[in-house]
């Protein structure tokens, strides 16, 4: 008698949803709650109630919240980090049967980090996600989680509350996803943009409570003031700040001129060894022609540069500027944070100006006499607004760094006149 024939291989899709299933279960693990049972504490019952890092360090010390906090960021990380090659293994083509890679990455984030909010172990009752959302992005989008943790912790000096750095850094995570590539809604980086947004989102919601105590000014500060957390902050005001205005004043003062006056050099001399031994313009060309082949070369080589540095800027100068609320209410605080403010808003005026002259400086030498024609006519003007936005932003911001040397709660030392 034949014998029937089985063909027991998983199927692409089955071992996609198994894997989710897996990462789901994963994120759901309350290690929160296990270590607290295991301290003889029930963190549903203490404190804040809440199983995540934050209540685990104010019950149980900051050595067991270190410990919860990396438990559930891993639980994040993990599955993200192994479905595509664990589905690879289940099945051929199992890693593209939702779609691209990304999807079944974006589905295990997006599961373990609801499972951590919604545990099946537990009742469907868990924390708030910000650990193991931040698992799981640091896989998906190391540099804006690095980003985005770099702001947690400058919030969390300025502010010493937990929840407002949460909130703060994951509105950054998104802002820099959206700023940082070009096409953040496009079919390919679609998924991840959206598990971004809508996991801030959720967030958001999850830390309901804490926006309502915020509001009313009741929140808690976690963390202690004294001379460590003072000293971080002063440094992190001091660094950022200097390089906000050491890279300004560099870049419009000495970089800038010196390349547009370079390339004048370089077209009025060539062929030479600055052009390979090229001709890159008949040296009986008219000096017209020489200086606008001069201006476009050097625009080429310092138009890539702009969006590099004002997104410099504007990362100095809001983290600038974070710091520096924290000492609103101290004499001369006011005006410390309005000048600095003043500064970033250049910054933010300055950089879609720049975008646009860029794009006139090219659109100069079109082959359309009218366009070309056209954008000749508005690039001088645009570019002088520009250099005038670039020099108050250089300004204010030296002024800014002489106001920081004296910053509140530095130590005064009384002076004594020489005999």
């Amino acid at each position: 008698m034949a014998s029937a024939h089985y063909n027991v291989a998983m199927s692409p899709l089955i071992a996609a949803i198994v894997l989710l299933v897996a990462s789901y279960l994963v994120g759901a693990i309350p290690f929160g709650y296990l270590v607290g049972r295991a301290r003889g504490v029930n963190l549903f019952a203490t404190g804040s109630g809440n199983i995540g890092a934050t209540n685990a360090a104010r019950v149980l010390g900051t050595t067991f919240g270190v410990l919860v906090f990396t438990l559930d960021f891993l639980k994040g990380a993990i599955p993200v980090a192994t479905i595509l090659p664990l589905a690879r293994q289940l099945a051929p083509d199992a890693d593209t049967a939702l779609g691209q890679p990304d999807t079944l990455r974006v589905g295990a984030a997006a599961l373990a980090f609801l499972g951590h909010l919604f545990p099946i172990y537990l009742g469907f009752r868990g924390g708030k996600g910000v650990a193991t959302g931040a698992g799981t992005i640091f896989v998906l989008v190391p540099g804006p989680a690095a980003l985005a943790v770099l702001f947690w912790v400058v919030v969390l000096l300025a502010s010493r509350i937990v929840s407002l750095a949460s909130l703060a850094a994951v509105s950054v995570l998104v802002a820099a996803r959206l700023l940082g590539i070009s096409g953040p809604f496009s079919e390919q980086a679609l998924p991840i943009t959206l598990y971004l947004i809508i996991g801030t989102a959720m967030v958001f919601v999850k830390h309901h409570s804490n926006l309502r105590r915020l509001f009313m000014g009741t929140e808690s500060q976690s963390l202690p003031d004294g001379l460590r957390r003072r000293g971080w902050l002063r440094s992190l005001h001091l660094i950022s700040l200097g390089l906000w205005f050491g890279g300004a004043a560099f870049f419009n003062f000495a970089a800038a001129p010196a390349i547009f006056e370079s390339f004048k050099q370089v077209v009025s001399a060539g062929p030479s060894d600055r052009t390979a031994g090229e001709t890159i313009i008949a040296a009986d060309a008219s000096q017209e022609r020489k200086d606008a082949l001069a201006s476009a070369l050097a625009g080429s080589a310092v138009g890539p540069v702009f969006p590099r540095y004002f997104g410099m800027q504007a990362f100095c100068g809001v983290i600038t500027l974070i710091t520096a609320l924290s000492w609103y209410s101290t004499p001369g605080g006011r005006w410390r944070v309005c000048v600095i403010g003043a500064a970033l808003l250049t910054v933010a005026v300055g950089w879609p100006i720049s975008n646009h002259v860029s794009e006139l400086r090219v659109l100069r030498f079109s082959t359309d006499t009218t366009i070309a024609a056209a954008a000749k006519a508005a690039f001088g003007p645009w570019h002088l607004v520009s250099l005038f936005l670039s020099f108050v932003t250089v300004c204010l911001a030296g002024l800014a760094l002489a106001l920081a040397a004296r910053l509140p709660g530095e130590p005064v030392y009384a002076s004594t006149d020489s005999l």
